[in-house]
């Protein structure tokens, strides 16, 4: 256990990175984006870690970020903040990624699974981005990735208008491969991870990376998203946002 972040190595050449801060909806930390960081790092480096499944415990995804972690940490530059250090790392990661998504996936809890290569849901995952509701923009590159998932129109409609989706609509629009049972969805979604890591692994990287596509256009996406979300982390508009939700001692969001 790291900071509420579980990461255990499963066999098969899994590794399992598991969110379990209940008391909190699993609203991420600082530590806590360490911690993920540092499991994806470590896994492109292991030879024996042939994909990584990101889960949330007990039933719920991520409430996103945790807003009053997060507003603490702002005296410092954004660029500096372990959120982004980790999304950065999200993006680069060359190890398999998968998701089950059981429960709320708020902000990051959504964006992250844009990058995973193979995304499971329960009936109950609710997908939700309310960035523009916190006077921010969104993160993760998903102001490049969605659209090109789902298509402008229904994109402008999730970041925008902060639409919440369910599984059902995730596995229509894409987004999703299946909906499982909460019950089975994560040693479903563990028994896939052990289907890709037990293929030739040079292999899958390189077959990733054709089926992503340019790198470079999504990570420059996402070094612009974090100028433009420092810039309005300092806005009138997201100070007196942030005010509101503290008042209203909510956790999570971003």
């Amino acid at each position: 256990m790291s900071e509420t972040v579980s990461i255990r190595d499963l066999g098969n050449g899994v590794r399992l990175v598991a969110l379990d801060r209940p008391e909190k909806k699993n609203a991420l930390t600082g530590a806590m984006y360490d911690a993920m960081r540092a499991a994806l790092t470590e896994a492109d480096a292991d030879e024996g870690i042939g994909a990584v499944v990101f889960a949330g415990l007990p039933s719920v995804f991520s409430a996103g970020n945790d807003i009053a972690d997060f507003a603490g940490s702002l005296a410092k530059p954004f660029s500096e903040a372990p959120a982004l250090h980790f999304i950065r790392q999200l993006a680069r990661t060359r190890t398999p990624m998968v998701a089950a998504v059981d429960g709320i996936a708020v902000g990051i809890g959504t964006t992250l699974t844009l990058h995973c290569d193979l995304v499971y849901a329960s009936p109950a995952a609710r997908f939700r981005m309310p960035f523009v509701e916190l006077a921010l923009v969104p993160e993760a590159a998903s102001s490049y990735l969605l659209p090109r998932r789902v298509g402008r129109l229904k994109a402008s409609e999730m970041l925008l208008l902060s639409e919440v989706f369910d599984a059902d609509a995730a596995l229509s629009l894409g987004l999703v491969n299946a909906v499982i049972p909460s019950d089975l969805l994560l040693d479903h979604a563990v028994a896939q991870a052990a289907r890709l890591a037990a293929l030739p692994r040079g292999a899958v990287q390189a077959t990733r990376a054709l089926i992503r596509g340019d790198q470079a256009e999504v990570e420059a996406a996402l070094e612009a998203e974090a100028a433009a979300f420092e810039e309005r982390l300092r806005s009138p508009e997201a100070q007196e946002r942030f005010r509101a939700f503290l008042g209203r001692a909510k956790p999570g969001a971003a």
